[in-house]
């Protein structure tokens, strides 16, 4: 059985969610005729990404486990609680 959900988005959004969802559908991509198939995983990058706990002190964040080791120029993001 499915909860109905209340939608609490304002007016102004839900008119800018309606625009896009009437907008119709991309064509698909045009790629010459020899072009092959790959997977999904071989367009992303080689390194498999890592969950790590931490904690925020002082406007930084520092992991729990001392043994993470970060590359430098690597991307993060950050999902916080309140």
């Amino acid at each position: 059985m499915l909860i109905p959900i209340i939608d609490d988005r304002p007016a102004e959004r839900r008119a800018q969610d309606e625009e896009i969802a009437a907008e119709p559908p991309l064509p698909p991509p045009e790629l010459p005729a020899d072009a092959q198939a790959f997977p999904v995983e071989k367009h992303l990058p080689q390194r498999r990404p890592v969950a790590v706990a931490g904690i925020v002190e002082n406007g930084l964040v520092r992991p729990l486990d001392a043994s993470v080791k970060l590359r430098e120029s690597g991307r993060v993001i950050i999902v916080t609680s309140e």
